[in-house]
């Protein structure tokens, strides 16, 4: 209305100039309002192209200037081993974060945590989706490490009762054309103390030569410095675990 106000009382001073009629002075005062309109757009338009504008962005723990997509895919932080693996991962499994287990149960700090890795992507991952915690471990042992720790035991049936173990629940041994044998099973991880532990799908894999590689989709913990609600479910399905386990991105090369 200011606009209208003006265009009239130039009007008015004009007296005795051409006469200017009611609907030509809206009509320009629509033009003028349109003009400013287009400049302010275009200004800021500007502003934002040459990154004078700094928007505010939320972040669930990607690294600062990644995009964030709204259905969760796998991001990661923490380190390029975080990256390699959650590039093997199927989409929309959730964020990727390596971390360390000891330190965040023990309230260690990790250098004291003495955890040596032998596989490239060895280590403990943080998985967090639909605001809860959950964990995906990976451990590669030589034949000699698995001949200290195990003996002869992993030769045998997993699928069979260990002495006073409970039984492995739907678990299938699957014996692969390499000679390897690859089991996997769910484990309810009922089994009290602290902290403790959601269901889990874990497996196994005896290649031909003796080494093991091992992995554990866990839904997560809780207890102290629990970082969130257990998973609905474990991260990777069984056959995702199997698929992982299976790439051969996860054995040392040689």
């Amino acid at each position: 209305m200011n606009d209208v106000r003006e265009l009239l009382a130039r009007a008015a001073r004009d007296a005795g100039r051409p006469a200017v009629s009611t609907g030509a002075v809206y009509a320009r005062a629509a033009r003028v309002r349109f003009r400013r309109r287009a400049g302010v757009a275009g200004a800021a338009l500007a502003v934002v192209a040459t990154g004078g504008v700094a928007l505010p962005q939320l972040t669930d723990g990607t690294p600062t200037g990644t995009s964030v997509a709204a259905a969760p895919v796998a991001t990661a932080s923490g380190g390029d081993k975080a990256g390699r693996l959650a590039a093997l991962l199927p989409e929309a499994v959730g964020g990727v974060e390596q971390v360390s287990l000891a330190a965040l149960i023990k309230g260690v700090p990790p250098e004291q945590a003495g955890e040596t890795y032998v596989g490239p992507l060895d280590g403990q991952y943080l998985i967090r989706k639909d605001g809860g915690a959950g964990y995906l471990t990976l451990s590669f042992m030589k034949p000699a490490q698995v001949e200290r720790k195990f003996g002869g035991s992993l030769g045998g049936d997993l699928c069979a009762t260990q002495g006073k173990e409970p039984p492995r629940t739907d678990c299938v041994r699957e014996r692969l054309p390499d000679g390897g044998v690859l089991t996997t099973w769910r484990d309810a991880m009922a089994y009290g103390g602290s902290p403790q532990w959601g269901p889990e799908i874990t497996g196994r894999l005896v290649l031909k030569d003796g080494s093991l590689l091992a992995v554990r989709s866990s839904t997560g913990y809780l207890g102290p410095r629990s970082q969130g609600p257990l998973l609905r479910n474990p991260p990777l399905d069984r056959a995702q675990v199997r698929a992982l386990m299976l790439r051969p991105e996860l054995r040392p090369r040689g």
